[in-house]
């Protein structure tokens, strides 16, 4: 419908049952101004009377299985109820124009910017161009929209606001060019080719499946082209919970190269036993060769190594604890992750900046104020910078959340419904 009606549309109701679903009943009377908001910014900038379209991509929570991804293992995770929204329209011509409020427009020529361009790497214009080539590779449908986004996903906050950005990308290319009929699995593939081979970021493909399928997932990479994912049925919230999220302030936009520190060394490893990745390696026989191990990788990249498969063991545990409703056991291991991730995974700060360790303090604080509560916490996402997660009964949620705005500011401690979707045209 053109931006007039869907205007109507919005203010009317017509939406309100699809955006309940969505957000939570609670939310609805504000994701209604955010949407109209974002309606009158497109018209703005694209003109009115055009026939556009709402869509919106969850933001995403790691629940368990930090740094595996990328070596083919196992993690869970979920959509959570802060996303990315767009309004949209088909152009004429093959150029796409993204405005994403409080960045520059970006606009890429489909007939020029086809391939990986080195200059042109670590910038949104390069996923846009990334992820119309993996659409074109795959035997989709491309062309030119124009759309306006804002996001609640916060950039460097680890719940995943680059994936959320292609696949958001993905999403009106599915819904404008291809009638809906690429699955969220395959937007979130093609969106992990974008980062890998366009933008130049080695991430793994959790991120981007998490935003892209919704709910509570668990993920098995062991076959990348052919990952498992499972939907886990299990309520946070009915449970008498709330998955809090700190952002302690860190910014990823410096820490590619401790990102990438990671898989590197684990598929270093690896490499000794003539595999690609972790996932295919022996662990008796990693352990076995640990001493001539650290003249080959390293220190640091054994104990990157025992983490990845203690991990993976974690997740195997944490799936079927919360389909058997079994918190305390979900917990241990969500506590037993968080101390792996510090002490051999070691994302819990950068080198680069040994002062600064916003994610080690917020740890620190969730234990002194969650110690002996049936809670749990640990390092959230990519780690380096950004966020830690917690598991916070409802009784205690004010008097956590007073402690982390207090140290990091207001609003840094976000409390968050699970969503049952990602990727959607609303």
């Amino acid at each position: 419908m053109n931006t007039g009606k869907l205007r109507t549309a919005l203010k009317s109701g017509h939406f309100d049952e699809r955006l309940t679903y969505i957000y939570g009943a609670g939310a609805v009377e504000a994701q209604k101004v955010r949407y109209e908001k974002a309606l009158d910014e497109f018209e703005k900038l694209y003109g009115t009377d055009r026939d556009a379209d709402f869509y919106s991509v969850a933001g995403r929570s790691e629940l368990s299985g930090n740094h595996t991804d990328h070596n083919h293992g196992c993690v869970i995770a979920a959509s959570i109820d802060l996303d990315i929204i767009a309004v949209a329209a088909k152009s004429e011509g093959n150029t796409i124009r993204i405005k994403s409020e409080g960045f520059p427009e970006d606009a890429v020529d489909l007939n020029t910017f086809h391939t990986p361009d080195p200059a042109k790497g670590g910038h949104s214009d390069a996923l846009v161009a990334g992820m119309a080539a993996g659409f074109r590779n795959n035997g989709y449908a491309v062309g030119g929209f124009d759309a306006y986004t804002t996001s609640n996903v916060l950039k460097g906050s680890g719940i995943s606001s680059s994936a959320a950005f292609e696949d958001m990308v993905g999403n009106i290319l599915n819904h404008i060019y291809n009638n809906g009929k690429v699955s969220n699995v395959e937007i979130a593939k093609i969106a992990q080719y974008a980062e890998n081979v366009f933008f130049g970021k080695p991430c793994g493909l959790m991120d981007q499946v998490a935003c892209a399928v919704g709910g509570i997932v668990a993920i098995d990479f062991a076959d990348p082209k052919k990952p498992v994912i499972e939907q886990v049925d299990f309520d946070i919230t009915a449970a008498g919970y709330n998955l809090c999220i700190v952002n302690t302030g860190g910014n990823h936009a410096d820490l590619t190269g401790d990102y990438a520190s990671v898989p590197a060394e684990m598929k270093a490893v690896a490499a000794t036993f003539g595999k690609a990745v972790l996932r295919d390696v022996n662990e008796a026989e990693f352990l076995a060769k640990i001493p001539k191990l650290r003249e080959s990788v390293g220190d640091r990249a054994i104990l990157r190594a025992i983490h990845f498969f203690e991990e993976n063991r974690r997740v195997s545990k944490q799936k079927a604890a919360l389909r058997a409703g079994d918190l305390d056991g979900f917990f241990e291991n969500v506590l037993a992750s968080g101390r792996s991730s510090f002490c051999y995974l070691q994302n819990v700060y950068t080198t680069k900046n040994l002062t600064e360790q916003g994610l080690s303090l917020a740890l620190c604080l969730a234990e002194r104020v969650l110690a002996g509560k049936r809670a749990a916490w640990r390092v959230h996402g990519g780690g380096f910078a950004g966020t830690v997660q917690a598991f916070v009964p409802n009784s205690e949620v004010e008097t956590f959340r007073a402690c982390m705005d207090g140290v990091f500011g207001k609003g840094a401690c976000m409390v968050l419904r699970i969503r049952p979707v990602g990727a959607i045209k609303v």
